[in-house]
């Protein structure tokens, strides 16, 4: 234990955005510092150790000699590792963090190996898997969701991108080759429109805890999760969109080399590289595409709740506000 702490610097809010959540740019930084892969490999006693001078600094205790810059590492190092909402620390594999390792690697292969039917299955199968994990770690916590309902959501999600992925598979074999090469996109596209809305169907269910301005609950809301996983999917769809859309063009070009067809055992490596390179700028841009803390006018809430809210608040509350997830 430490026998005397020091206080927090006067005016200094561990949870206060370091840039203005507001503009696109604010948030692409944000996301920037907090999906920054490096993260994944920093040891568990280090994250724990960020954690506790976090919640240290919220009750206003920090060990002497804190720097403002160490409190700002620990934050994003809390911010990367542990559930906005639960606190709780996330798997490794569902962080955001671990986006570009993770999809890199199956990106890359999915856009290798699209042309036989089996390569195929497995590739959509691996990619599938990895996004419930994904969607199940950032979903919004306040709302459980039941290991039956995950694995609905799960199959419901891997067999839509499998019809769409050999559907379309067979579909291409007479059209042009880069035709056959935008496939896996397509697939990809497809199951996420399944995917998130299953894994978090409790909330489209249940409606997802709106507050005002100043974080006081206000009540449940459907719409309020449904605009929220809405964003979510234009956000997931739009990570992909740019490495699977235009790196098989890149490809393509490329394999009319001589050189290129020489070295046919790297093509798969290159394309995981590429990938890699494509999602570094693309998950955090993608994830800052629309506020965390999402907005939803008191019009376009369900009557019962904007009654209730205009007979507590009268037009004092002219929106609600609730996490989105990722």
């Amino acid at each position: 234990t430490h026998t005397t702490m020091a206080t927090v610097p006067l005016g200094f809010n561990i949870d206060a955005p370091r840039w203005d959540q507001s503009t696109f740019e604010g948030r692409l930084k944000h996301f920037f510092n907090i999906t920054d892969p490096r993260t994944v490999l920093v040891p568990e006693e280090e994250l724990d150790r960020a954690k506790a001078l976090v919640e240290g600094c919220r009750a206003g205790l920090v060990p002497p000699g804190s720097s403002q810059e160490q409190l700002l590492y620990a934050k994003k190092l809390y911010d990367s590792a542990f559930h906005p909402d639960s606190g709780e620390k996330m798997n490794l594999i569902g962080r955001m963090s671990f986006q570009v390792p993770g999809g890199m690697a199956i990106t890359g292969c999915m856009l290798q190996f699209y042309r036989s039917v089996p390569a195929v299955v497995f590739w959509q199968w691996v990619n599938q898997s990895f996004n419930a994990i994904v969607n199940y770690t950032n979903r919004n916590a306040a709302s459980p969701i039941s290991l039956s309902q995950i694995g609905v959501a799960y199959v419901t999600a891997t067999g839509a991108a499998l019809a769409t992925a050999v559907g379309l598979n067979l579909y291409t074999k007479r059209a042009p080759p880069l035709l056959a090469r935008w496939v896996p996109f397509a697939a990809v596209a497809a199951a996420n429109c399944v995917n998130i809305p299953m894994m978090r169907q409790q909330e489209i269910i249940n409606g997802i805890t709106v507050t005002d301005g100043d974080n006081n609950e206000l009540g449940r809301s459907r719409r309020a999760a449904v605009k929220g996983i809405a964003q979510v999917v234009v956000s997931r769809i739009t990570m992909a969109a740019p490495g699977m859309i235009i790196l098989p063009i890149i490809m393509e070009r490329l394999e009319k080399f001589t050189f290129m067809q020489r070295i046919r055992v790297l093509h798969g490596p290159l394309q995981v590289l590429l990938s890699g390179g494509f999602l570094l700028f693309m998950v955090p841009a993608a994830c800052a595409l629309f506020p965390q803390r999402c907005s939803l006018s008191l019009a376009d809430l369900e009557l019962e709740l904007r009654d209730s809210i205009m007979a507590k608040h009268g037009d004092k509350v002219p929106y609600v506000y609730f996490n989105k997830g990722l």
